[in-house]
């Protein structure tokens, strides 16, 4: 389907900067929690909301490491699209970079954010976010 996917080129600074300020490993941490961070957004993107590709590379292994299917499954589940669909590596793009730019917003609002605790509240929002949807099930 894919073998890689390129960040904006504007977004391949930002990478850089948010690895070294949040100092959770290698690039391709903070391209998984711009990821998943965009997907809880709830925005949905239109296939042809990508931007350029001059940006940071990743190929589809070291960006999703074996998590494919985990971010997959959410990608198909927030677009209500099938596996085979052939715009997901343009959503995947398209949400790399929002996300990017996302976290990029929240450490302009509060330079003082520490990568461990965004991470940690990414996450609990997140977990906030589906206990909700469950009890409202």
């Amino acid at each position: 389907m894919f073998t890689q996917i390129k960040t904006s080129s504007s977004n391949r600074v930002i990478v850089t900067e948010l690895t070294r300020k949040f100092g959770l490993g290698a690039e391709n941490i903070i391209a998984r929690i711009a990821l998943a961070q965009s997907l809880r957004s709830g925005i949905k993107f239109s296939p042809l909301d990508v931007k350029d590709s001059g940006g940071k590379e990743y190929s589809k292994s070291v960006l999703f490491g074996n998590l494919y299917k985990i971010y997959l499954y959410m990608l198909c589940t927030a677009y209500n699209i099938p596996e085979s669909d052939r715009n997901i590596p343009r959503y995947f793009k398209i949400h790399l970079d929002h996300g990017l730019e996302m976290i990029a917003a929240d450490v302009k609002q509060n330079p003082n954010l520490i990568g461990f605790d965004y991470l940690f509240d990414s996450i609990k929002l997140g977990l906030n976010e589906i206990c909700l949807e469950q009890s409202n099930l």
